[in-house]
């Protein structure tokens, strides 16, 4: 996947006017490298208005034990009858045509999508957008994960949390938020969108009998919000956005001051590059209004010239 951002710069393109296809996964650990595996996915795909157009969760056989049960709550008999990832790839395919891919923290859900979904015919290389990152580099919050923020923000603990649907639809929620609070029209600012022909699915999905919980599935009719009618958020937008690539990781004090410092440094080269810019248009000026004026100069010193010439 290649990540893209947001930013308040008048760049890219308007990111209301895009689709997002929020990513949510459950695994079976932390590293695919290490064995884990997916064991739950869902897919909110919505507008940058805040419409949501359809969404997607089953539970997926991992084909091994299912473990971190304490998280999120899946056990070995769940999955028992639930589609393999690779039966799933025609139904990512169609809900991540003409869309950016959204996860709070994506680096993760990148980890397993490409570890088990690529290979089984899901096109890498897709349009990423992070959420954490976003977020970090945009507002100032004590915590950034997804359920402080939302609280912190909107006022609400997500429900359904460490369930993939809950967990994509509190994300969707808050990119929704985030693009209609914003103090300025928000740009993306990254790889475009890419359609994707999809073939037909014959998956047979098993969501969690609770996973739409009070609110049913969107789709075919669109839901107008993800949760809830979004809310003004406090005052928490930075006076100058951070480099979201400086905002993954940790983030801690250290990290965060190197980001706020890159910002004044970057903030302070563009000033003076504009005043520097300025100095060198009015010099241009001066000179282009001199080459217009020396001929009737010239012709001037001519006259009077002549005109000395007679007395």
């Amino acid at each position: 996947m290649r990540i893209g951002a947001l930013t308040r710069r008048r760049s890219g393109c308007r990111a209301r006017d895009l689709e997002y296809a929020v990513v949510d996964v459950e695994t079976t650990g932390l590293r695919p490298e290490q064995g884990a595996r997916v064991c739950e996915i869902a897919v909110v795909r919505m507008r940058g208005d805040g419409t949501v157009i359809r969404e997607f969760t089953t539970l997926v056989d991992p084909r091994t034990a299912v473990t971190g049960q304490e998280f999120h709550g899946i056990a070995d008999g769940d999955v028992v009858g639930a589609p393999r990832s690779a039966e799933l790839v025609a139904e990512l395919r169609a809900l991540f045509s003409g869309a950016v891919l959204v996860g709070h923290n994506l680096d993760f859900e990148n980890a397993f999508l490409t570890s088990e979904y690529v290979p089984a015919g899901l096109p890498g290389g897709l349009p990423g957008l992070c959420t954490l990152r976003t977020l970090r580099s945009q507002v100032v919050l004590e915590r950034y994960s997804l359920a402080r923020a939302s609280h912190a923000l909107g006022g609400d603990w997500p429900t359904g949390q460490h369930t993939a649907l809950g967990d994509a639809r509190a994300c969707a929620q808050l990119l929704a938020e985030l693009l209609r609070n914003a103090p300025g029209p928000l740009h993306y600012v990254g790889p475009a969108p890419v359609v994707l022909t999809a073939g037909p699915s014959a998956a047979r999905l098993k969501p969690r009998r609770s996973a739409a919980g009070a609110t049913r599935l969107a789709g075919p009719c669109p839901r107008p919000v993800p949760v809830r009618p979004p809310r003004p958020w406090p005052r928490v937008w930075r006076d100058l956005e951070l480099d979201p690539r400086l905002c993954a990781g940790r983030f801690g004090e250290a990290e965060r001051a190197r980001a706020v410092a890159r910002a004044r440094a970057e903030a302070r080269a563009r000033s003076a590059l504009l005043a520097g810019a300025a100095v060198t248009g009015a010099a241009a000026v001066a000179a282009l209004a001199a080459a217009l004026l020396r001929p009737r100069l010239e012709a001037w010193w001519a006259a009077e010239a002549r005109g000395l010439t007679r007395t």
